[in-house]
């Protein structure tokens, strides 16, 4: 049986558009921290460029690090993937002014919401977290992000 190879950066994981414009709106569907290029998903910082690392927080300490990586790791992973999607439709981080935020463990907000503020320095945009149970394709999930952009069409 021949393996299909893993889907470019940002395709979808399933059937279904990653973004869709809808006049000067666009809707982002929910993106999780899957490697394309691996097919695997983010948890360590290792995963992540060098100068990310230590912006987020890395400190070397493996009984620290095993614990925040996870989350840490796949809060910047998901939002940099929404800032690339707001940017192949002609916006910014600032143009996506609604996410809605699902965790696997509430008690990773905390540290989801210190990433986002790298995002989003100035004003937060219009927020709903909510908890589930689980989410695909593993359980090695701990979030996923929607998001509603206001780009207006190119005249």
């Amino acid at each position: 049986m021949t393996v299909p190879p893993p889907p470019a950066t940002g395709q979808p994981l399933a059937r279904y558009a990653a973004a869709k414009r809808v006049g000067d709106f666009v809707f982002f569907s929910g993106v999780i921290a899957v490697d394309p290029s691996r097919g695997q998903v983010v948890q360590r910082f290792d995963d992540l460029p060098a100068d990310v690392r230590a912006q987020l927080g890395e400190t070397g300490e493996l009984s620290v690090d095993v614990f925040q990586a996870p989350v840490l790791v796949q809060s910047w992973f998901v939002l940099n993937r929404i800032r690339q999607l707001a940017e192949q439709h002609g916006g910014t981080m600032d143009s996506v002014f609604k996410l809605v935020q699902y965790f696997t463990d509430l008690r990773d907000y905390p540290l989801y919401n210190r990433v986002r503020r790298l995002f989003y320095p100035g004003e937060p945009p219009v927020s709903t977290v909510v908890e589930v149970s689980g989410m695909l394709p593993s359980r090695e999930v701990r979030l996923e992000v929607e998001g509603t952009a206001w780009i207006p069409v190119a005249k």
